[in-house]
């Protein structure tokens, strides 16, 4: 397994408070209370996207004004033609940026459409997607992903607690780290559970 750095970057200080609490024991991560702008070193940056491909407001905004339209359009083709016009919540692909300091993109729907997901399992369904599609893009390149920068997942449209956002996608990092070895109902249904703890706020 090629080991990657994780840094999570979002403006949120409140955000990255949480980030700090629940990757504290996990390896290789760096919290940035930061736009992922001023980032001086990422060779993949994680859009937190739509299943469409519509890179208009937020962090995709951003993206697209940092990389250039081209990249939208280049995302957008490889949803007609992969997914068949639709990139379903839990699943992630890598895409070249053509910016020679960073590289790829990793596309990441967290919802189909703007739309509230709090309450859901979809920031976990997309951080462990993200998480497989760097491992396998690590698996078949010559150049491999070192550096992932990723912002809060669901945390703005889709209204999920910064606490709840953090737990999910640190356990999605967690399970990331340590895969098992064989499958049987009962580690099923302890990874299920596992999920479901981290949805629910405890406030």
């Amino acid at each position: 397994m090629v080991e990657f750095r994780l840094i999570l970057v979002d403006p949120q200080p409140l955000l990255c408070r949480a980030f700090e609490r629940a990757f504290v024991h996990l390896p290789r991560v760096e919290v940035v209370n930061d736009y992922f702008e001023t980032l001086p070193e990422f060779d993949c940056m994680v859009s937190a996207a739509n299943s469409f491909g519509l890179m208009d407001g937020g962090v995709d905004a951003a993206i697209v004004r940092f990389f250039g339209i081209h990249l939208m359009h280049r995302v957008q083709h490889h949803i007609l033609t992969e997914y068949l016009g639709e990139q379903p919540v839990g699943t992630s692909f890598i895409i070249e940026t053509d910016d020679v300091n960073h590289p790829f993109l990793a596309h990441t729907p967290t919802m189909r459409v703007p739309m509230d997901i709090a309450h859901t399992d979809n920031v976990y369904l997309a951080m462990w997607a993200m998480l497989r599609a760097v491992h396998h893009h690590n698996q078949r390149v010559d150049r491999p992903i070192r550096t992932v920068a990723c912002p809060g997942l669901g945390t703005l449209t889709g209204r999920v607690s910064f606490e709840a956002a953090a737990r999910q996608m640190a356990l999605a990092y967690r399970h990331y780290l340590n895969p098992p070895q064989s499958l049987d109902w009962v580690f099923a249904d302890l990874r299920d559970k596992a999920v479901q703890s981290s949805i629910v706020d405890k406030s």
